[in-house]
């Protein structure tokens, strides 16, 4: 038996951290989205696995017949219910299985929050804290949390479920509960919850609670020195930003 995944789509909703990486690399409680798939695809015995990652890929399959077949709908988008009743339509055989478990359709930043605090929530460890890194005896972590290898936690306050990636530093600082730090990222006199931080990205001297954001890689906030007393901003195309 053979495996298709499918990880196609531009992730418009998702802009702009889909303009420089496929919305299926996002990370989720630290892990990139389709390695969710390729582990249940692998608990379940098979071995042999494809990965759908644009239509236009020239391949004969039934499945991208019906892609290259359809149109879109009302709202934009390719439908893969419209894709299943053009295989139906044309004699192929189409099966289902019903899930009785969770799923989210991970297509808005929302949605990604909250597919990050169910993984943070059900998958961590039950029993408490797992530090890999250091912890230092000013802190405090509480819940479930996971501090990876070579992360360091200074003087600060970790509320679980969390995930404080490799060689991050929070220091001075609060991360509150469903939270996922990338690798090295550095957060510093500052308060956090509810976020997704990619790998790399920095957070120091924050005056506000940062709450449900997404920051993709190599983000940086600061709190300006010197004046006048200003708020600066370099975003990319479609970035989101509310001030209070």
């Amino acid at each position: 038996m053979r495996a298709l995944i499918t990880a196609g789509g531009r992730g418009t909703r998702l802009r702009p951290l889909t303009h420089t990486s496929n919305k299926h690399l996002i990370p989720i409680a630290n892990k990139p989205m389709i390695h969710y798939a390729l582990e249940a695809v692998a608990a379940a015995g098979i071995q042999e696995v494809g990965i759908a990652i644009n239509p236009d890929t020239g391949d004969d399959t039934p499945i991208f017949e019906a892609v290259h077949a359809i149109r879109p709908s009302a709202r934009g988008e390719l439908e893969i219910s419209d894709a299943h009743q053009y295989l139906l339509e044309h004699g192929y055989q189409v099966g289902f299985s019903e899930i009785t478990g969770w799923w989210k359709d991970t297509g808005k930043p929302e949605d990604l929050l909250e597919a990050n605090r169910f993984a943070l929530d059900h998958l961590l460890d039950e029993v408490g804290p797992v530090v890999r890194g250091f912890v230092d005896a000013e802190s405090d972590v509480q819940g479930k949390v996971v501090v990876e290898a070579g992360a360091r936690v200074i003087a600060s306050h970790i509320r679980g479920p969390a995930i404080i990636g490799a060689d991050c530093v929070v220091e001075r600082s609060y991360v509150g509960p469903f939270t996922s730090l990338g690798p090295r990222c550095v957060i510093r006199d500052s308060e956090l919850e509810y976020s997704i931080l990619f790998e790399d990205t920095q957070i120091l001297d924050a005056d506000v609670r940062i709450e449900r954001s997404l920051l993709g890689r190599e983000v940086l906030i600061r709190r300006a020195a010197g004046r006048p007393k200003t708020q600066r901003f370099i975003l990319a195309d479609q970035s989101i930003i509310e001030l209070c």
